[in-house]
């Protein structure tokens, strides 16, 4: 990495040109939290305010100058209100149980990951998955971690990776049983998250990145009232 850059606080550094992940181009560039500092709760959450995101024990941004395409989301679980099909979702669902797992490697976690990957995403970076691979993308030593789960009966069914900090609920990362599309899994994993956030009184879940010309990315201001970041604040979308 190079171009290193510092604050009175903190370090970042930006890396060269890389292809973009998400859309067609090739001069994406990231903005990295300095993986040699310490991450405290306190500076986790400041960067996450400021739409910044965990991948293991790395925070970082898209920093791609001209290109605004990656807008950080979130959603103030207080005033939302499921549209019908999200309510549909939850009522085909029913049958499901919600688990409150402890973010840790097992083999039954893995093995969900790693079918979800070679059946949904074989044509991704992330393909072929591995047990050094989930690790190291899922997992991190300093964030206050875990696994919201849906069972059926004792089946794994979906993990959504997820992250507690003090001004609400970070999702990381959601893998889920690839043969059961009719089911909506990540819909039903978003809702189980809003109703954590709610439960624990914490008053928002951060979504990551809306990418208005990705089919994968676009779905996540489909929940409602949402909350954008755009140049220097927040702006509420109803």
């Amino acid at each position: 990495m190079q171009d290193e850059h510092s604050d009175a606080q903190s370090k970042f550094f930006l890396t060269p040109k890389h292809p973009c992940s998400y859309l067609a181009r090739n001069n994406a560039q990231t903005l990295f939290f300095d993986p040699r500092e310490t991450v405290t709760p306190l500076i986790y959450q400041s960067l996450t305010d400021q739409g910044f995101r965990r991948s293991g024990s790395h925070l970082y941004r898209p920093h791609c100058g001209s290109c605004q395409a990656c807008v950080p989301t979130r959603l103030p679980v207080a005033e939302f209100l499921p549209n019908r099909n999200q309510k549909r979702t939850a009522k085909r669902n029913t049958d499901l149980t919600v688990r409150i797992e402890d973010a840790a490697f097992t083999k039954r976690h893995y093995h969900l990951y790693e079918r979800y990957i070679s059946l949904r995403h074989a044509d991704g970076d992330m393909y072929p998955a591995s047990e050094d691979q989930y690790r190291s993308f899922l997992l991190s030593p300093w964030s206050n971690s875990l696994f919201v789960s849906l069972y059926r009966g004792e089946q794994l069914l979906s993990v959504a990776v997820t992250d507690q900090q003090a001004n609400g609920l970070s999702a990381i990362y959601t893998f889920f049983e690839p043969t059961e599309e009719k089911r909506s899994l990540g819909v039903m994993s978003i809702l189980q998250q809003i109703s954590l956030c709610q439960e624990l009184e914490l008053p928002y879940l951060y979504l990551g990145y809306w990418i208005r010309d990705c089919g994968k990315m676009a779905y996540k201001i489909n929940y409602r009232p949402t909350e954008l970041f755009l140049k220097n604040g927040w702006v509420r979308l109803n």
